[in-house]
C-alpha cells in the first residue's frame, strides 16, 4: 500500500523514535510557520520514517518561543521574525543544506494594502536569505488559500467572487490580494536558480491544531462550546441560514501537509497551483450537533441576530475561571478565540472547490470531514487547551 493511500484512509502512523534517526538525511525541509495549523502537521509528518523523499531533516521557524505542545516534534526550532530582514538573513542564510521550503505562514494587518506589503516582505526576506545560500534547494511549496477565489477579507461584499466550485484556472479577481503579491514574488525569485521548482497550495477553511493560529476554526469553536457548557447555555449557531443549510468543504491540516509533501517530491506536480480540500461536502447544521455532543450540550439552531465577537467580548474572566477549574494550559481568551474569523466564515453560504486537478496529477489523498472534525476536537482536549 502506498504512503499516499495509507494516509488518505487514516492508517496508523509509526511514532518517531529518536533511536531510529538516520545517519544521513536525503531531504532537508525548512518549514516557515511551524507552529501554525499546517506547520504543526508538517512538523509531525515530515520526520516519520515512511514519508516520501525522506529521511527528512526539518528546520522549523516561528516568531514566538517554542510552545509546549510542539516540543516533542523532532525538528530544529528557530525563533525568527520574518518581517525583520536582518534577523531573517542572519538566521536562515546559515541553513545551507535546505532542499525544500514549505512556506505556510502569514501576517495579519488591518488593511489588505498592509497585508500585501507585510506578507510580500516576509516571503522576500526568506527567499533572499535561502536561495543564494542553499545550493541543493530543489522546490518551494507556498500555501495561500481560497481567498484567491473569494477576495480578501477587506473586499468581501465589495468585489464579485468566483462562483463555486472553484478550479485552479479561474483568473485573479480585480482587487488587491496578498496571495497574488506572494505568487508574483515566488514566480520571479525561482527564476534566479536553475532547476528550482514551485507549487502553490490553496486550501479552504482548515481543520487542524494550533492554539496560536489566527484562523483556528476548531479551536475557537471548542472554546465557545466550553463557555456555553460552563454557563449552562445551549450551543447557539450565530451565523446565517445560508451557512447553516449550504454545502461546505474544508481542508484537514494533515492532508494539506501530505499534499504539500507530495508536490515537493512528485515530478508531475511541479510548477502548478493546486486546490487542496478533503474531497467531500457537509452542512454545518450536521456538524453543529456533533460539536454539541462532544461538549455535552444541547444544540440550538440559527441565531442570525448574534455574532461571536459580541457574545464573547466580556467572557475573558469566564475563560480564566474555566482554565483554573479544569487545570488547562494557561491561555487568555484573546489568544485562543478567533471570533472575527468565525463571524466572517459563518456568513458564507456555500464554499466548495474541485480537486480534479490534484487527482489528475496523482494525488489521491482525502479525509472524511466529520471524522476530521472530531479528531481535532479530541486533540484540543488531549493537549489540555479546552476541557
Amino acid at each position: 500500500m502506498s504512503w499516499w493511500w495509507a494516509g488518505a484512509i487514516g492508517a496508523a502512523k509509526k511514532k518517531f523514535d529518536p533511536d531510529d534517526a538516520p545517519a544521513k538525511y536525503q531531504s532537508v525541509a525548512l518549514v516557515l510557520g511551524v507552529t501554525g495549523l499546517v506547520g504543526n502537521s508538517l512538523a509531525e509528518i515530515l520526520p516519520l520514517p515512511d514519508t516520501p523523499g525522506g529521511p527528512w531533516k526539518v528546520y522549523g521557524v516561528a516568531r514566538r518561543p517554542r510552545p509546549q505542545w510542539n516540543a516533542d516534534d523532532p525538528i530544529q526550532y528557530i525563533q525568527c521574525d520574518l518581517l525583520d530582514s536582518k534577523q531573517t538573513e542572519a538566521e536562515l542564510s546559515q541553513l545551507t543544506d535546505v532542499t525544500h521550503i514549505f512556506y505556510v505562514t502569514w501576517a495579519s494587518k488591518p488593511t489588505e494594502a498592509e497585508n500585501c506589503e507585510a506578507n510580500g516582505k516576509m516571503l522576500s526576506n526568506v527567499l533572499n536569505a535561502v536561495i543564494p545560500n542553499a545550493p541543493n534547494l530543489q522546490h518551494i511549496c507556498m500555501q495561500t488559500g481560497r481567498k484567491h477565489y473569494l477576495g480578501s477579507f477587506d473586499m468581501l461584499g465589495k468585489v464579485q467572487p468566483h462562483e463555486p466550485p472553484y478550479h485552479e484556472d479561474l483568473p485573479r479577481l480585480n482587487a488587491p490580494n496578498f496571495y497574488y503579491v506572494m505568487e508574483d514574488i515566488l514566480f520571479e525569485e525561482v527564476k534566479k536558480k536553475e532547476g528550482l521548482t514551485w507549487s502553490v497550495h490553496r486550501p479552504g477553511a482548515i481543520f487542524g491544531f494550533s492554539p496560536y493560529s489566527l484562523m483556528n476554526m476548531i479551536g475557537s469553536l471548542c472554546v465557545y462550546a466550553a463557555i456555553c457548557k460552563h454557563e449552562g447555555q445551549p450551543l447557539r449557531f450565530p451565523g446565517s441560514k445560508g451557512t447553516w443549510e449550504g454545502f461546505w468543504d474544508v481542508s484537514d491540516a494533515d492532508m494539506i501537509a501530505e499534499h504539500e509533501i507530495w508536490a515537493a517530491v512528485e515530478p508531475y506536480a511541479k510548477n502548478e497551483a493546486f486546490n487542496c480540500s478533503n474531497g467531500d461536502v457537509f452542512k454545518w447544521k450536521h456538524l453543529w450537533g456533533i460539536l454539541a455532543e462532544q461538549f455535552e450540550l444541547v444544540p440550538a439552531g440559527v441565531q442570525e441576530e448574534l455574532s461571536f465577537e459580541e457574545m464573547m467580548k466580556d467572557k475573558g474572566p469566564v475563560w480564566d475561571e474555566i482554565v483554573r477549574e479544569h487545570g488547562l494550559v494557561p491561555t487568555k481568551l484573546e489568544e485562543v478565540g478567533n471570533w472575527w474569523f468565525l463571524d466572517i466564515m459563518f456568513q458564507v453560504d456555500s464554499t466548495v472547490d474541485s480537486m480534479n486537478k490534484s487527482k489528475e496529477h496523482g494525488f489521491v489523498g482525502f479525509r472524511n470531514s466529520k471524522t476530521s472534525f472530531v479528531s481535532w476536537i479530541d486533540k484540543m482536549k488531549s493537549f489540555r487547551i479546552v476541557p
